[in-house]
């Protein structure tokens, strides 16, 4: 059974004790808040073109400037955090669920099924993730949704082999050989027994690979082929502000600034949440 002792007496402690990590933790809440409240915290709405005011730099009236269509860059930065946030969050879940069930009965069962799953995952891993996402996106008509599942079907091999790894150890262990004598359905096992205690390193890599998702997506967006205009998003705003970064620089500032504090406070708090987890260090 799962060990909550060690989660509610070692692993909080641990992570508070770690002041990157929970400004990290603090940085994510606040985003994740900030996207909730854009409709109300923007100024403006996004896609409202002001040709009076086209590249304005910034001042008391649109704090982040404004681009080349007199829109507000503060309140195209603020709606374009829902967007990342929502990518990152469809795409990790997606990989998670598929590396979980692949990890789980590559691990569970073993043999033949162990050996074409892994297999599985070393053909996948030998394709360049970004390269095989601009592939498949190239025959797709680029959207959000899409852009989502692309990104989560090429991220689970990492998940896969952590949950295998975690899965291998714990099958051998006392209390799921007692399951299987008193006739525990495979299932039960996996699901009561297995699953809840190779959850820690999934929960490290969903934290980093949220980083990862709002990165490859901004990457997508920035050239061209990831979520279309008018809809914001900190890499198609960054791909607008390069054409006039010379003059206009608060174009690709304030986002990039955005991806930058987003992705570094996600790898803090899944450094910090790994460095909790791991029963080997004493902090």
């Amino acid at each position: 059974m799962f060990k909550k002792s060690f989660t509610y007496t070692v692993f909080w402690p641990r992570l508070r004790r770690n002041r990157l990590a929970m400004l990290g933790g603090t940085v994510v809440v606040m985003l994740f808040v900030i996207s909730l409240l854009a409709p109300w915290l923007s100024p403006y709405h996004p896609s409202t073109i002001n040709a009076w005011e086209v590249l304005q730099p910034p001042t008391w009236q649109h704090w982040f400037g404004t681009d080349e269509l007199g829109r507000d860059v503060l309140a195209r930065v603020l709606f374009g955090a829902r967007i990342s946030l929502k990518v990152g969050f469809v795409a990790v879940g997606i990989a998670v669920l598929l590396g979980m069930t692949v990890g789980l009965l590559a691990g569970y069962y073993g043999g033949w099924l162990d050996t074409l799953l892994m297999r599985l995952v070393d053909i996948m891993l030998c394709f360049p993730s970004f390269f095989l996402i601009l592939a498949v996106i190239a025959f797709l008509q680029p959207s959000i949704w899409i852009i989502m599942a692309v990104i989560g079907l090429t991220g689970w091999m990492g998940v896969a082999r952590l949950v295998r790894a975690e899965v291998l150890a714990i099958r051998e262990m006392e209390y799921i050989l007692a399951a299987r004598c008193i006739g525990c359905s495979d299932l039960r096992i996996i699901t009561r027994h297995i699953l809840p205690n190779a959850l820690s390193p999934v929960l490290v890599a969903a934290t980093l690979g949220v980083a990862g998702a709002i990165l490859t997506e901004s990457a997508l967006s920035f050239l061209g082929i990831g979520v279309q205009p008018p809809t914001p998003s900190w890499g198609n705003i960054l791909t607008s502000g390069k054409d006039y970064i010379e003059f206009a620089w608060w174009l690709s500032l304030f986002p990039g600034l955005a991806i930058l504090i987003t992705v570094l406070s996600y790898n803090l708090l899944g450094e910090g949440i790994r460095d909790a987890l791991d029963p080997r260090t004493t902090r």
